[in-house]
């Protein structure tokens, strides 16, 4: 019997294959993860890391001194007050000007939540396939337009939903900046850098009370909106003409391509050698040839694109709702927040009632900024001395926030405005020491690629639940009572029970995922042999 021999290729057909080959390899390679140095040593030269986080810095507090001066009593005023014989005396500010009770008034307060709540999952999915700098651009345009608009209200309604399209330009920015800080902070300073940049929310809503107490009582409460619009401006612009940068556990942003398998990808090439090889003698000419190589490779990038945003959102949902360290997290921060909240918008109201403050609006802006400034800084550099670990930031967490409810309960209970504000101070210290390290476990307890999600819905959850409903129900409790005594005691107390909550995180088995993925990806890129892609 004569042994059959395989048929001899031609000429032809063997550079067809190689050109089969090296298409398949370059696609390959194209679609291989960027090394991990790519992640973290992308800084374009005018804005390198410091300078990253004092913009930062600067936008986050423009978003708070908003939160402050609408809460001031320059700005948010007076209602109007009725006499039993009937006659009315006018309010000021936009409380009186819009004739708005205590209910209506603590609603404002909340109403941004709805653009937030909205907003916040689709920037945080967005993120992976835009390049964020263009999704903070387009939430800070909407930021600038709808503050301006605050300034053109004219009743209840027209006020309510300008506030609502305010929560859409903070969605943009807060599920995003806190990622990028920690991705670019030296690794030993990470809580510090984080608690540089929350230390703007106290500072923020301090200069509120300042800026709206002035600029109200100066000009017009109108006016105050105005300002704040102009200020954001810039900032809104920059988003659209900075270079992208990078988030670790992304697809880089200025590539279409979107990470694929790549043992996959190796393995599909080594398979159409053979395919090819094994059918060469059949194929007619180059056109099918081509036809086959082109079907291959939209095959593949059909794969990478066939999950769509809705699905991947509710597959991170479902980690994220999983995880007890982020869930036990978040609610101790909404009970936190829950005080805070309240604690800022009728701060003011509640000194000017309690102990007769003519400057209320100075006192708690100054007790505030310094406070907040020392106490979150001092919050993120004990954690970093502590040894930065998820359990030694739920210790920090709760013991903090434990001693800052004592200060602060017993100012409240203090019939002297000067030892109300030594024990204020204080306990404010205390409760802000917590900035730093409650987002720092946001960010650490997930993998790199959901960390902006998790900012997301730690910032949605803490207000949907913590002051969105506090501050309304805070002014329903006032109205019922009329003791801003009592309704601020009884308020306080819920600090108690976020210490209690984020003492249970201190037992939970907890692990840093901050590298849990560039790790995977490296190992992957490792462990493919070399003749794979050959």
């Amino acid at each position: 019997m004569r042994e059959e021999k395989e048929p001899r290729k031609s000429a032809s057909t063997k550079e067809e294959e190689e050109s089969v080959t090296l298409s398949l390899q370059k696609d390959t390679e194209e679609s291989l993860p960027p090394p991990l140095e790519a992640f973290s040593s992308f800084n374009p030269s005018l804005f390198t890391p410091k300078r990253l986080l004092l913009i930062f810095c600067v936008i986050n507090m423009l978003n708070y001194v908003d939160r402050g001066a609408i809460a001031s009593n320059g700005v948010n005023g007076s209602p109007r007050k009725c006499g039993n014989d009937g006659t009315c005396l006018a309010g000021t500010g936009l409380q009186g000007y819009l004739k708005l009770n205590n209910f209506q008034d603590g609603i404002l307060s909340s109403a941004f939540m709805v653009g937030l709540l909205v907003a916040s999952p689709i920037f945080a999915t967005l993120a992976k396939s835009y390049n964020p700098f263009r999704l903070i651009g387009v939430g800070l345009s909407v930021w600038t337009l709808a503050t301006a608009g605050c300034g053109f209200s004219f009743d209840f309604w027209s006020i309510s939903v300008c506030r609502m399209l305010v929560g859409v330009g903070e969605a943009s920015f807060i599920s995003l900046a806190a990622p990028f800080i920690d991705d670019n902070a030296p690794v030993a300073q990470k809580t510090v850098w984080l608690a540089v940049f929350y230390m703007c929310i106290p500072s923020g809503i301090a200069l509120g009370y300042v800026y709206g107490g002035w600029v109200g009582v100066q000009f017009s409460w109108r006016w105050a909106f105005f300002g704040e619009s102009v200020l954001m401006l810039p900032f809104a612009v920059l988003g659209f003409v900075m270079k992208p940068l990078q988030l670790k556990g992304f697809t880089p942003v200025d590539s279409k391509k979107k990470l694929i398998p790549i043992v996959t990808s190796a393995r599909k090439v080594e398979e159409t050698r053979v395919s090819v090889g094994k059918y060469s003698s059949v194929l007619p000419g180059k056109e099918e040839l081509n036809d086959q190589t082109s079907k291959i490779t939209s095959l593949s990038k059909d794969e990478a694109d066939r999950s769509n945003y809705f699905t991947q959102f509710w597959k991170d949902m479902k980690v994220l709702l999983l995880d007890k360290v982020f869930i036990v997290n978040v609610l101790g921060y909404i009970s936190y927040n829950f005080v805070i909240g309240a604690y800022s918008y009728w701060g003011p109201k509640a000194g000017y009632a309690i102990y007769h403050m003519k400057n209320a609006d100075m006192v708690f802006g100054g007790l505030t900024i310094v406070c907040g400034i020392i106490g979150t800084l001092a919050g993120g550099y004990i954690l970093d001395r502590m040894d930065s670990t998820i359990s030694n930031a739920f210790k920090l967490l709760s013991g903090a926030t434990f001693l800052g409810a004592i200060f602060c309960f017993g100012a409240f209970c203090s019939k002297n405005l000067y030892g109300f504000i030594a024990l204020f101070a204080i306990g404010e210290l205390l409760v802000f020491a917590t900035q730093g390290p409650v987002n720092y476990v946001c960010l650490h307890c997930v993998k790199p690629s959901l960390r902006p999600l998790s900012m997301a819905m730690s910032t949605v959850s803490i207000h949907i639940f913590g002051d969105v409903p506090s501050s309304p129900l805070v002014g329903l409790l006032q109205d019922h009572i009329n003791n801003w005594r009592v309704t601020a005691l009884s308020l306080t107390s819920i600090l108690f029970i976020a210490s209690a909550i984020w003492f249970i995180g201190v037992f939970l088995h907890s692990v840093d995922k901050f590298k849990e993925e560039n790790d995977h990806q490296v190992t992957a890129v490792e462990n493919i042999k070399p003749e794979a892609l050959a």
